[in-house]
């Protein structure tokens, strides 16, 4: 599940054989910032969005990072914010679309399974990557390095595109601070959103 390994053809490819077609989460926005910056070549981004639910947000998104035929090859690519537990819409509208496109990807043209992997400890984009492949429709949500026990909570609240929140381990904190990643859905698209579908969660946790 390392980044871009398991991308959206090798997830629809195994999904179409009847498997679970698993895509990796992980870093999704740089991912994706990076393909459209190299032109999306065959352009599939482009395609999946086209099909996102709220066209003005998905819009800004490719404005910022496309580049008609791919960037110079000695020219560096264009960075995406850092993940913060300010409230960045930027970042937010990137998070959500980057994950809906994969997983659309992954699920365009067959009636498989798409799952999609995702890093507890890489705490800070989890909601807003959860809320872009809920919207996409991906049928499984994995989470292992870490124990994800408030992430089904979490997707129970996204599924009603209602606010949801994470606790964040955060250096030198008390026992009484409570410091929480937020995401509100309504607070980005403002408008009636279609009814999403609850994925099925799967928590890899090991134990001795």
């Amino acid at each position: 599940m390392g980044v871009g390994v398991s991308g959206w053809p090798l997830a629809n490819a195994v999904s179409r054989a009847g498997q679970l077609g698993m895509v990796s989460g992980t870093v999704l926005d740089v991912v994706f910032t990076r393909r459209l910056q190299n032109g999306d070549p065959g352009g599939h981004l482009r395609a999946a969005i086209d099909h996102f639910p709220v066209p003005e947000i998905a819009q800004r998104v490719c404005d910022r990072y496309f580049i008609e035929g791919g960037k110079a090859a000695d020219e560096p690519f264009k960075q995406v914010p850092l993940q913060s537990i300010k409230i960045n819409r930027e970042l937010q509208e990137l998070t959500v679309v980057a994950n809906f496109v994969e997983v659309w990807l992954a699920k365009r043209d067959h009636q498989g399974i798409v799952g999609i992997n995702f890093m507890e400890k890489l705490l800070m984009p989890n909601l807003t990557s959860i809320y872009g492949v809920m919207l996409a429709g991906v049928d499984y949500i994995v989470m292992g390095a870490g124990i994800p026990r408030e992430i089904p909570g979490a997707i129970d609240r996204l599924v009603n595109h209602e606010a949801a929140s994470l606790k964040l381990d955060v250096e030198g904190a008390s026992r009484d601070d409570d410091y929480r990643m937020k995401f509100d859905p309504m607070g980005l698209v403002k408008e009636t959103m279609p009814k999403l579908k609850r994925p099925k969660f799967i928590a890899i946790v090991a134990s001795t």
